[in-house]
């Protein structure tokens, strides 16, 4: 079987039998999903890259300590270092990130759709997304948080709520609250979010 086809246990164990490709095949699966997480977070580009740094120090020394329990959940278990991490720089800058509430629920970002577009549905698609991206910079970051690692990291809610170590509801309160906060600035500042 290529090496690159390979699950994340079957890499872990041959990286542990002193294959170190094996562990760069694991890093360069990864990395895009946890920095992209990392610099979300700490938004410093060279912070984000100590951070993620550190992370994949402290996941080589885990695993070569032998107290890394193999569960089928490799991304989950480095997203959770990366997570806790993150929690250790903000507690040491005593800065740690509040949480607001809003009002009614919306779907807005599903109305970002996936189909062939025109030059012009490009264009406006571009620029509806481009608002987006800015909107979400302004949610309080435990919002922020949950909708990134939901929206762009692709994870279930039961993932979010064990990284972030929450309940499923506290989870699912967040992003609702993400989605209603992000609606409410789109209506006011006046901005068509779909085409």
């Amino acid at each position: 079987m290529n090496a690159i086809e390979r699950s994340d246990k079957e890499l872990v164990e041959s990286y542990l039998s002193g294959n170190q490709a094996s562990f760069e095949i694991l890093l360069n699966r990864h990395q895009s999903r946890v920095f992209s997480y990392i610099l979300m977070l700490v938004r410093d580009r060279q912070l984000a890259d100590d951070i993620f740094q550190d992370t994949f120090i402290k996941v080589i020394r885990t695993l070569h300590s032998g107290t890394y329990n193999e569960e089928g959940k490799f991304i989950q278990w480095v997203m959770r270092i990366a997570h806790n991490l993150i929690i250790d720089h903000f507690r040491k800058a005593k800065r740690l990130p509040t949480v607001d509430s809003g009002g009614e629920e919306t779907r807005l970002i599903d109305r970002l759709g996936h189909k062939d577009p025109s030059v012009e549905e490009k264009l406006i698609n571009e620029q509806i997304h481009d608002h987006v991206r800015k909107m979400i910079d302004f949610l309080p970051e435990e919002q922020r948080e949950v909708l990134y690692l939901r929206m762009y990291a692709d994870m279930s809610f039961k993932e979010i709520a064990e990284l972030t170590n929450v309940s499923i509801n506290t989870a699912l309160g967040r992003m609702r609250y993400a989605l209603l906060n992000l609606r409410k600035m789109a209506r006011e500042k006046n901005l068509t979010l779909s085409y």
